[in-house]
């Protein structure tokens, strides 16, 4: 299948790219397709101008800005999301990419009056997020996990609907060890190459 990994994450140096590199090695490992989209590397700009707003209802017109990004979303089947979390939700240049690239008419069609939202991406047969967060398990779940919300919930209803979901997280980041760093590689390997 083809394979989508979209990163974020600033540091070049850090675990969150040696989660990525995890998982780009189990896709091809596992005979995908793979591209990668360094959203800090590629020097994306996660702020919408006003220009743009104007003209984010605009079929067409709107995918002028982001048709390079809209391309990949349009090619992939299978899309992975390797980011931190901080302050218990994704970072501020992923935010910025789903609202600058996810754009009605291109990713879904419009709600009317008598009729809902309908998804536009349904090439998207299965999405992945693979995370780190520097809180506990309990904690993350009584803030409730605002990315794993807006990926596994709202991207997801965007995509096929049989599309199949997958989460992996690293609790306790900011207090992780060697060993527990390198059982979530493992682990991310494991569920990643069963994509």
């Amino acid at each position: 299948m083809r394979a989508l990994v979209v990163f974020a994450h600033p540091v070049p140096e850090s675990f969150g790219a040696a989660v990525r590199d995890t998982v780009v090695a189990a896709l091809n490992r596992s005979g995908h397709e793979v591209r990668l989209l360094d959203l800090y590397a590629s020097g994306f700009n996660p702020v919408m101008g006003a220009d743009e707003r104007r003209v984010y209802n605009d079929p067409v017109v709107n995918e002028v800005p982001i048709a390079d990004h809209l391309a990949l979303i349009k090619w992939c089947e299978i899309l992975v999301f390797v980011y931190p979390t901080w302050w218990f939700s994704p970072p501020a240049m992923l935010k910025g990419w789903l609202e600058r690239v996810w754009v009605p008419h291109a990713t879904f069609i419009m709600p009317t009056a008598t009729r809902g939202s309908r998804p536009g991406m349904k090439n998207i047969r299965k999405l992945a997020v693979v995370t780190t967060c520097g809180a506990s398990w309990t904690l993350s779940k009584i803030i409730g996990e605002p990315g794993r919300r807006i990926l596994l919930r709202g991207i997801r209803t965007l995509c096929h609907p049989l599309c199949r979901t997958s989460y992996m997280a690293h609790y306790k980041m900011d207090s992780s060890t060697p060993e527990s760093r390198a059982r979530y590689l493992a682990k991310v390997d494991r569920k990643i190459g069963r994509l």
